[in-house]
């Protein structure tokens, strides 16, 4: 079935505004954006939202599963029930979801996504699903994992990363001349919906860069890519507070049904559960 739509995010932990806390105003042009993001998501008519970020593995997380803000200083807890069922809601509201047999804590940019979908809920009962990426993934593993994605009836991908923490003295990984140039081609390539410029993205500089999105952007870039049909693009934000580079769009699918085989079915889609990599 057709993929519709993409949203991507960053992940910074002081996204939430009660980690923030005085700081919080700072963010707030972020949360909005993203929050549109998300709901443009929702708005494309898809049934299932897949999350795709940066791990320590690759592998698709079972489902139901929450995770904590605590490392950060905030005893905030946030998840994903299964596949089909509503975001799980903060503690503190209902008692504690089991966690599957497979529990392991989630990383922080998949963290950041069930806090953004629980803050911008959907109108309508959706499915979600949970994929990690192996920070030093390949291209071309990454690329394979968003062709290999499948998903029954129409679905979006919820994508999150970060850009360069090189963006000056006083940033993450201080300042590196080149973080500025590689976070505007990032922006031109979400703006353009161009998957191959996010493909082209070289992992060891993305890496001494200390750029987060990169394996998560080249995913989508592969579901993109295999998908076909013509997609517009939308950069809503673009900004480096605090030496990082924060970056959020919106692609959408100007042909919602997709281009189509001589047998009527959709072109291209032969793909596997996300499930079956895993390192």
């Amino acid at each position: 079935m057709p993929l519709l739509a993409a949203a991507v995010c960053p992940h910074p932990p002081l996204i939430v505004p009660e980690l923030a806390g005085a700081a919080a105003p700072e963010l707030a042009e972020l949360r909005a954006a993203c929050a549109a993001a998300v709901a443009a998501l929702y708005a494309a008519g898809a049934d299932t939202v897949v999350l795709v970020g940066a791990g320590e593995r690759t592998t698709e997380l079972a489902l139901p599963r929450r995770g904590s803000f605590a490392p950060w200083g905030l005893p905030l807890t946030v998840g994903l029930a299964t596949a089909g069922g509503d975001p799980v809601p903060p503690s503190g509201d209902v008692e504690p979801v089991s966690p599957p047999a497979d529990d392991e804590p989630l990383p922080l940019s998949l963290l950041v996504g069930a806090w953004l979908v629980d803050r911008t809920a959907p109108p309508a009962p959706t499915a979600w699903r949970m994929v990690s990426v192996a920070s030093d993934e390949p291209a071309d593993r990454c690329a394979a994992l968003g062709a290999g994605l499948r998903v029954d009836g129409p679905w979006a991908l919820l994508v999150l990363g970060d850009g360069s923490a090189c963006h000056g003295p006083k940033a993450p990984g201080y300042d590196d001349p080149r973080a500025g140039a590689y976070d505007e081609g990032v922006a031109r390539a979400l703006a353009d919906a161009d998957a191959d410029a996010l493909l082209g993205l070289d992992p060891e500089l993305s890496a001494q860069l200390r750029v987060a999105g990169r394996p998560a952007w080249q995913v989508l870039a592969g579901a993109v890519r295999t998908a076909g049909g013509d997609w517009h693009g939308e950069l809503r934000h673009h900004g480096v507070p605090y030496g990082v580079g924060y970056l959020v769009a919106s692609w959408t699918r100007t042909d919602p049904t997709g281009p189509t085989g001589p047998d009527g079915t959709p072109a291209g889609d032969t793909g596997t559960a996300a499930g079956g990599v895993t390192r």
